[in-house]
């Protein structure tokens, strides 16, 4: 399989081309959506259900999240009947931070890779598609990310990680939450325009980087994304 012409072949596709052509190119194989409830990934998955409306979602429950992130999830897995797969780090957050103190205070990147990355990755095992709302425009750490990549887990098996909203602008996911009604995460009407876990999350003072606000501008990805 020539991953790199498969990436070339979907790049003109628009994102409900891509999850078409994803699915009938697939024979079955296992397929999922990561999401932070974010508008990305609930575009994502409006698309998705189109095809699949039992697709498992995982969401990475770091136990650090805001109270409107989790009163959300629950709000939308009820209407939505989202197959949500709450995916847990080994330690609970008492435990965590009685090893640790607040380790994302000090060390960020070993909490996200403890409490994100690593959960995440095991969770993935089970699947052969890898759906996500990712786009170039959140981060200068995104340019160049490609609708279809081929995405190896730190155990060898390699995935197809799918983005259909790569190519597009934060007007066009707004306009698409608008044009389906879908609810939003209430953050949003707060200022934040990247959001994941509460300490770590603060509104962006730079308009043309959303996620400058994650981290205190420590860093731009937790690492998930950075292995693709």
């Amino acid at each position: 399989m020539n991953l790199q012409k498969i990436a070339e072949q979907f790049e003109p596709y628009s994102a409900e081309a891509v999850v078409d052509e994803v699915f009938s190119q697939s024979s079955g194989a296992p397929a999922c959506l990561t999401s932070s409830l974010q508008a990305e990934d609930m575009v994502v998955l409006h698309l998705l259900r189109r095809r699949a409306p039992e697709i498992p979602v995982i969401f990475l429950d770091t136990g650090y999240h805001f109270a409107e992130t989790y009163a959300y999830r629950d709000r939308m897995v009820a209407e939505w009947s989202i197959n949500l797969k709450n995916i847990l780090p080994e330690t609970t957050v008492s435990q965590h931070e009685g090893s640790f103190g607040k380790l994302y205070l000090v060390e960020p990147t070993q909490c996200c890779q403890t409490r994100k990355v690593a959960p995440l990755f095991r969770s993935l095992e089970h699947y052969d598609i890898w759906f996500t709302g990712l786009r170039r425009e959140q981060s200068p750490t995104r340019a160049n990310l490609k609708k279809v990549e081929a995405h190896t887990l730190p155990g060898g098996k390699v995935l197809q990680k799918i983005s259909p909203l790569a190519e597009w602008n934060w007007q066009q996911v707004w306009d698409y939450m608008t044009a389906h009604a879908i609810p939003h995460l209430p953050l949003y009407d707060r200022g934040y325009r990247s959001i994941g876990c509460e300490p770590c999350t603060q509104p962006s003072a730079d308009p043309n980087n959303p996620r400058a606000g994650r981290w205190g501008g420590k860093k731009l990805e937790c690492g998930i994304h950075l292995q693709s």
